[in-house]
């Protein structure tokens, strides 16, 4: 069992030195993770390691069993609580007290044909898609936010990779048609 593992496992049982060591141990793929949530945004003041630490400091209660199962998991939760992160901080350099109006974008290789669709809008679209078809969500967060293969995402929902591509293809077609100008 890796040193990775064995920090999953104990995460999972709730051990905070767990997760401290485990964030030290993965910062590097954290970092390059955090970049590429990051790449391609208008003017941001959120760096990859700001993002970074959000992430730690919001996973400083009880870590969901769905993250700390194993490393795919792991970095899956990560990148949902990254996005999260982003949204938040769009929204609050938008909300009028503090004089909004700043447009950022997400920038995206698998919807290339789109441009690059605001956070707000992307993450309206992600909602939506999660309440119509969960598991093509999840395949989303992992692929596109998680930056994890196909066999991976098959492994961590327990599906065949075949499903995996498919609910990868009906998520890419939903987000096309919705996030259409």
């Amino acid at each position: 069992m890796t040193e990775i593992t064995q920090l999953l496992t104990a995460l999972s049982s709730g051990d905070a030195a767990a997760r401290d060591r485990l964030y030290t141990l993965l910062y590097p793929e954290l970092k390059r993770l955090a970049r590429s949530h990051l790449a391609g945004h208008a003017p941001m003041t959120l760096e990859p390691a700001a993002l970074i630490h959000e992430v730690w400091l919001k996973s400083a209660g009880p870590t969901p069993k769905e993250a700390a199962l194993h490393r795919g998991q792991f970095f899956a939760h990560a990148s949902k609580v990254m996005r999260s992160v982003i949204v938040d901080h769009v929204r609050e350099r938008q909300a009028d007290k503090r004089g909004g109006g700043a447009n950022v974008t997400l920038s995206t290789t698998a919807f290339d044909q789109l441009g690059t669709p605001d956070v707000l809008r992307l993450d309206d679209v992600l909602q939506t898609l999660e309440r119509a078809d969960g598991r093509a969500h999840q395949v989303v967060q992992m692929r596109f936010f998680g930056g994890l293969e196909m066999e991976e995402i098959a492994d961590v929902l327990g599906v065949s990779v075949p499903t995996i591509k498919r609910d990868w293809r009906k998520a890419r077609a939903f987000l096309f048609d919705a996030l259409q100008p």
